[in-house]
């Protein structure tokens, strides 16, 4: 017979700190939580890894961490949490829905765009998937990569381009701090080096560029 585990907790104001723990209760990503020894997988969302990046407007930041701190607020902000599963995954972590005050927190974080809807184990939230895609939500207002494809090494193809320098358009940032783009063909573009240390780039668009804060070079 299976029998299901559930706890309960109260949770009082208490500060976060890097560790992304709360009392007994610690996140560990956006889809995983620990309490004490019990370990939690939420059911049917798939979250983006801890050390997985995303792109937004060009500029790389760090989606997973945003997840799972995204997961750690609610939670803080929370009276009660209540985990239930009847299951366990190969990691030995119980397969449950979990509820912040009597939400679903496994469909929050789908609806507000910090988790997929695993849909090779369940279908079930979909409907928040949709919402947060079409509303630009979350890793939904810029590119990502799934993350079961990011698991089997997958990256985003504009990360590539900018390592192997596919992209020609350089981002240049002046000596007073100002960042100016340079078009193949322009004046200063063969004299332009890019140098990562300082913040410089490469851009494959105009529009990219653009939307990255850069202004194009007059000449």
């Amino acid at each position: 017979m299976r029998i299901k585990s559930i706890f309960f907790l109260i949770i009082f104001s208490c500060a976060l700190n890097p560790s992304i723990s709360l009392g007994d209760i610690r996140v560990v990503d956006g889809d995983t939580i620990h309490k004490g020894s019990k370990k939690f997988r939420l059911e049917g969302i798939d979250a983006p890894e801890t050390r997985q990046s995303c792109l937004l407007q060009g500029t790389t930041w760090f989606c997973g961490r945003a997840a799972a701190s995204a997961l750690e607020k609610k939670i803080e902000a929370a009276k009660t949490i209540e985990c239930e599963g009847d299951e366990k995954d190969s990691y030995g972590r119980v397969i449950a829905i979990c509820y912040a005050d009597n939400q679903d927190l496994n469909a929050w974080m789908v609806k507000n765009g910090w988790a997929l809807a695993y849909i090779k184990y369940s279908k079930k939230y979909l409907k928040e998937q949709q919402y947060a895609k079409k509303k630009g939500l979350g890793i939904w207002k810029g590119q990502f990569v799934a993350p079961w494809d990011w698991r089997r090494g997958k990256r985003l193809e504009s990360t590539k381009n900018f390592q192997n320098g596919d992209c020609k358009i350089k981002g240049n940032i002046s000596s007073k701090g100002e960042k100016i783009f340079h078009l193949p063909g322009g004046i200063y573009y063969d004299r332009t080096k890019i140098s990562k240390q300082k913040g410089e780039r490469w851009f494959c668009t105009e529009s990219e560029a653009l939307n990255a804060g850069w202004r194009q070079s007059k000449r």
